[in-house]
């Protein structure tokens, strides 16, 4: 679901342009107090926020509307996504915010919702949300005696640190690892290298020097080359590289090889169906995960669902069917028996406690399947809708026909972004890039094309 504000997670933009406004972040404050109001208890909300620098307009805008609605907040202050969805719980919370663009450059910011369960809100409540930021809500708002109040939280740090510790067998060490871990700038650059600490490890901590405009800045799990660099000059045993909101991981293994969100997936699938923790039978991912996956995870009787893109669909799946594995190619990885969002430090600790119980090295360990040639590529467009016009959908089908059974063929518009992700994989990979390219071609000749 894409509506006006709402996109695939959450409300996202540029700082201080529609829809990421101080104007629009008080009327979501408003609309999502007013939507969560649960009986006559004092309501509460907890309000997280990564580095950057709009984080302080958009907080105390968000504040302005959540208390002019009866509620009271509580400030976590910069803090990873997946720590704002455990306090809800942890706090008995009617409602989750955090503020953040996730992976974006400092000059986005977003809002992401969540419910007291700790869960993102379903399309239904958004929907509802999103239809009250453009009525007037004066008259529901609450009395000058029934304001609510903001007040900063000390110990959410510890309180997280403590939860992911605990995802771990408490006998499990980490000590005799050499960890590094590029936190991006972002909001775990206090807590990830904390908690490996405390678990033994000796740890080598990168990028957690935020200032307000460094956070994704060529560094975090979208730009691991720094990461990979680190690993060989300090000759680590393994790479942890968290992005902004630190919801997603990606790991570099001890030859400075990226390890991406689907071998996580496997890994951590092939050890839990091993010590029989596995649930429904299976892992849950989006279309954009590799053939190579959904045929390794069958070798081992194991089933692949596909959802379409965005961690909220994965978990909503998850939910459905009973399974408690699923993410994104990108490192959103969801391990419902800890966390009701993509948490990358306990994902990580994941694959730490499989190197910790194998006594193998990471490359050895991450190499579960060998990936289908895959390619994406991106297309600008300005306005319109491409894909609807003639020329652009014979392409598009033209290459699945030419892609036949033994590849796939994705294309969707981004969620945040006025982008088309062309994506295609088959085990011809001449192929795959020519059909990528083709379609890639046609989409930026089309009318809509920036």
């Amino acid at each position: 679901m894409a509506g006006r504000y709402f996109g695939t997670d959450g409300i996202r933009g540029r700082a201080n342009k529609f829809p990421m406004t101080a104007e629009i972040a008080m009327k979501v404050g408003m609309a999502a107090g007013l939507s969560f109001q649960r009986g006559s208890h004092r309501h509460r909300v907890v309000l997280g926020k990564d580095t950057r620098l709009s984080g302080y307009m958009i907080e105390n805008a968000l504040v302005a509307g959540l208390c002019a609605a009866g509620m009271d907040v509580f400030l976590l202050g910069p803090i990873p996504t997946p720590a704002v969805a455990m306090l809800v719980r942890s706090l008995r919370a009617d409602i989750g915010v955090m503020i953040s663009a996730s992976h974006n450059p400092y000059h986005d910011n977003g809002i992401k919702l969540f419910g007291p369960d700790g869960y993102k809100l379903s399309d239904e409540i958004e929907e509802r949300i999103e239809a009250m930021l453009d009525q007037d809500v004066e008259a529901m708002l609450a009395d000058s005696d029934g304001l609510g109040r903001a007040k900063r939280v000390d110990g959410v740090h510890d309180r997280y640190i403590e939860f992911a510790k605990r995802t771990l067998p408490r006998s499990m060490s980490l000590s005799g690892l050499r960890i590094v871990v590029d936190c991006a700038n972002g909001a775990a650059y206090k807590v990830a290298p904390a908690a490996l600490w405390e678990l033994g490890a000796e740890v080598i901590a990168i990028n957690v020097e935020p200032n307000g405009f460094n956070i994704n800045d060529e560094c975090g799990s979208t730009h691991p080359a720094g990461l990979q660099k680190k690993v060989h000059e300090v000759r680590a045993d393994i790479g942890i590289a968290l992005d902004g909101d630190a919801d997603r991981v990606v790991i570099v293994d001890e030859n400075g090889t990226v390890v991406d969100g689907d071998q996580i997936m496997a890994l951590i699938a092939q050890s839990w169906q091993q010590s029989g923790r596995l649930a429904g039978g299976g892992v849950v991912a989006t279309v954009m995960s590799n053939l190579g996956l959904e045929r390794f995870l069958g070798d081992i009787n194991l089933e692949l669902h596909r959802t379409k893109v965005g961690d909220r669909y994965v978990v909503e799946h998850m939910r459905a069917h009973g399974l408690n594995i699923g993410g994104e190619q990108s490192g959103h990885i969801v391990l419902t028996d800890y966390s009701t969002t993509g948490d990358g430090l306990v994902a990580a600790l994941q694959v730490l406690a499989c190197i910790k119980r194998s006594n193998k090295p990471m490359s050895e360990l991450s190499r579960t399947f060998e990936p289908v040639p895959q390619l994406l590529k991106n297309v600008r467009f300005n306005g319109g809708k491409p894909l609807e016009e003639t020329l652009v959908k014979a392409a598009i089908e033209d290459g699945r026909n030419r892609l036949g059974k033994t590849g796939r063929l994705v294309i969707r518009p981004s969620g945040t972004e006025p982008l088309i992700r062309v994506m295609a994989e088959g085990d011809d990979p001449q192929l795959v890039e020519t059909v990528v390219n083709d379609i890639v071609g046609v989409i930026s000749e089309s009318r809509s094309a920036a």
